[in-house]
């Protein structure tokens, strides 16, 4: 059977036994992924918020710390993964016109765009691990100190400026102007892991979907004979450029705060 057949529907051979006909089933399918997609934006939202809040806090740190970002690589990166977006809308498509080559043609190209994003950003990450940029005990910050106080230094419960030794106060604790710097700039290395790293195992999981739809269509399995499962495929990839959409602009195109 064909992917020309299905998509036209000509028969229901795909369709399971708990629905009525192929729209119904489709439609469960769909309903089914925007539902996972919505619990992947509220726990994305999550951490948004959480860098937002910091952002707020230590603005001028914050905006130190970003210059430590490549940001030609940051928009290789962007521009790679965008283009792999058209790649798998074209796949896509081509399942919905049931052109097997084409679908095989435009996921490979997706796929290729995934591996080269990852391997972009494990350059990036290595230079993190060069700099001793990694939140831990070996984290060195070697920054110029930014030119005013952040929200986070000052007039906050709990810290206050150290008047004698010329820096803050947190409980009976005494730290340099130079170290409460390195802890918020650490907070935003931290963040940037985390973030950066989670959106990279969701390229890592949408590689390994792709590439298992590719084998598929390759060997003209049944369970890929028609456009639905690489229509799911494509609306999760998007996600994934969507959330990069974001993190790109945050992390490594901060605006003057």
């Amino acid at each position: 059977m064909s992917l020309e057949a299905t998509a036209h529907g000509t028969h229901d051979e795909h369709l399971a036994h708990q629905f009525e006909d192929m729209p119904q089933q489709n439609d469960a399918y769909l309903v089914g992924m925007w539902a996972f997609l919505v619990t992947e934006i509220m726990f994305f939202g999550a951490l948004f918020t959480a860098y937002m809040i910091y952002r707020f806090t230590y603005p001028h740190t914050f905006l130190d710390a970003h210059r430590e970002l490549d940001v030609p690589l940051g928009a290789i990166n962007t521009f790679v993964l965008l283009t792999s977006s058209l790649f798998v809308a074209l796949g896509v498509r081509a399942a919905q016109l049931g052109n097997r080559k084409g679908v095989l043609l435009w996921l490979s190209l997706t796929l290729l765009c995934a591996f080269g994003f990852l391997g972009i950003k494990a350059v990036e990450y290595s230079h993190k691990f060069e700099h001793n940029l990694v939140p831990g005990s070996n984290f060195r910050y070697e920054g110029k100190l930014p030119t005013q106080p952040d929200r986070g230094l000052v007039d906050t419960p709990g810290v206050q400026r150290g008047l004698d030794a010329g820096g803050p106060m947190i409980g009976a604790v005494r730290l340099g102007s130079g170290q409460m710097q390195a802890q918020s700039v650490q907070m935003f290395f931290g963040l940037y892991f985390v973030m950066t790293g989670l959106h990279a195992l969701h390229v890592i999981v949408g590689i390994l979907v792709i590439g298992f739809a590719v084998l598929l269509v390759a060997r003209r399995h049944k369970s890929v004979q028609y456009f639905m499962p690489i229509e799911l495929i494509g609306l999760y990839w998007h996600f994934v450029d969507i959330v990069w959409i974001f993190l790109f602009p945050l992390f490594y195109l901060i605006p003057q705060g």
